[in-house]
């Protein structure tokens, strides 16, 4: 990343990763609120991909931030796509209404438990994919002119 950038996504990343880790941490209640309530509780590896997760997404969100960025591939699709995963990932399986609706009660905590510390190392590594791609398009390599014919 040019060094010229990094002040202004390191100031968009902040607010960005506060606002994933709220986001992510509420309906989930990993983060601890008055709305939502978790029927078992939470993992230690739920308190490991929570930050990361936010920290993933709150980058991929500062990189929509910095002025004069040239344009790149969007990577909203990955931080939709890792935002959506991280949610299942830490969530309480048995408090996921559409878990539960797919799988039943005794499904969700027998075949989608056991699976979600593998949906949150997903989640992280399509924020991540996502994350490089916006990177790449920031830190883009200097434009190379034609040589002048008449120069020749």
């Amino acid at each position: 990343m040019n060094r010229a950038i990094l002040p202004w996504f390191l100031l968009a990343a902040l607010p960005a990763t506060a606002i994933a880790a709220v986001v992510l941490g509420i309906p989930t209640d990993v983060l601890p609120n008055p709305w939502f309530k978790r029927m078992l509780p939470v993992r230690p590896l739920d308190l490991v991909l929570w930050p990361l997760t936010s920290i993933a997404l709150g980058a991929l969100i500062a990189t929509y931030f910095v002025p004069g960025a040239r344009r790149g591939p969007s990577g909203v699709t990955g931080g939709l796509g890792g935002g959506a995963l991280g949610i299942f990932a830490i969530g309480c399986p048995i408090c996921n209404k559409l878990v539960v609706l797919a799988l039943g009660l005794s499904g969700a905590l027998t075949y989608f438990e056991p699976i979600q510390p593998v949906l949150g190392v997903l989640a992280l590594v399509v924020t991540l994919v996502a994350l490089r791609a916006r990177l790449r398009a920031l830190g883009g390599a200097c434009p190379v002119r034609a040589p002048d014919p008449q120069l020749q």
